[in-house]
């Protein structure tokens, strides 16, 4: 594997669908707003499978985990009502600013979350929408770093379950409760941000999607899926004495992955197992 080669772990595959562990940074489409060729999920996933996959639902480019793509029209039609009815349970994993206690509901409407340039002619009148996540304090630590006028700083692993699907919504939600997500450029805490990446290189989103829950399209046998955390997460779960609370991946497909080198002419995908 190359030094540009992604690897992308295969969490599930059968003949209606596919879940990945998408790593954190990498786009889930192409998108107008990055350079022409950026990698992104869907044309590794279009080369590997030889058809281009239906999207179901997204994932932020910043965060990682658990995504599920159809790989058939009708699939695809199948899971949409599943995610519309709210027969899928989304579980996610953050690192949050702060000692948060116990568990709760977030209910605060969220208003659409414009972007500068891909919206910028988009009306401003629109009212905010329902947006309810539940959540429950995993774990706690306190470090020996100053941060601001801070002599220590705290924080916590906290899992996060959406009930309604915003953009940003954790991320905006944990904003809320005065609790920002580590790493978080637009709607977290600066201070933290630069403070953890100087003390331990952390250059990423503290946002993980964990686990999935839902009947299977077809069989309708339910399907737990769970992606394990990569090695940069995995690496900062350990100093903070986290190391319980690493996810296990799902057992139908651990261990394989597809691999990815993106190159100017193309995209060539090796799969190993």
């Amino acid at each position: 594997m190359t030094e540009t080669a992604t690897a992308i772990e295969v969490v599930y595959e059968d003949e209606h669908l596919i879940a990945l562990n998408k790593p954190s940074g990498l786009l889930v489409h192409p998108s107008w707003l990055t350079p022409r060729g950026t990698p992104n999920l869907a044309s590794i996933l279009k080369a590997y499978l030889g058809t281009s996959p239906y999207t179901v639902h997204r994932l932020d480019r910043p965060t990682s985990g658990l995504i599920l793509f159809a790989k058939t029209k009708t699939v695809a039609q199948a899971l949409n009502e599943t995610f519309a009815e709210h027969r899928v349970t989304k579980t996610y994993y953050a690192v949050c600013r702060g000692y948060v206690e116990g568990e709760g509901v977030i209910d605060y409407p969220l208003k659409e979350e414009k972007d500068r340039i891909a919206d910028k002619f988009m009306s401003d009148d629109k009212p905010a929408q329902e947006a309810i996540s539940a959540y429950r304090c995993l774990a706690q630590v306190e470090l020996p770093i100053a941060v601001g006028r801070y002599s220590s700083a705290r924080y916590s692993l906290v899992e996060v379950t959406p009930k309604t699907g915003r953009k940003h919504q954790i991320r905006r939600h944990m904003k809320h409760i005065f609790h920002p997500i580590v790493g978080d450029s637009k709607h977290g805490d600066n201070k933290q941000n630069k403070a953890l990446r100087e003390h331990y290189g952390l250059n990423r989103l503290m946002l993980m999607a964990v686990q999935l829950q839902l009947p299977h399209p077809v069989t309708g046998q339910p399907l737990e899926l769970k992606a394990a955390l990569d090695a940069e997460t995995v690496q900062l779960f350990q100093h903070f004495g986290w190391q319980a609370h690493c996810p296990v991946c799902s057992e139908p497909d651990s261990g394989r992955y597809i691999v990815s080198d993106c190159a100017e002419e193309g995209i060539d995908n090796t799969r190993i197992d």
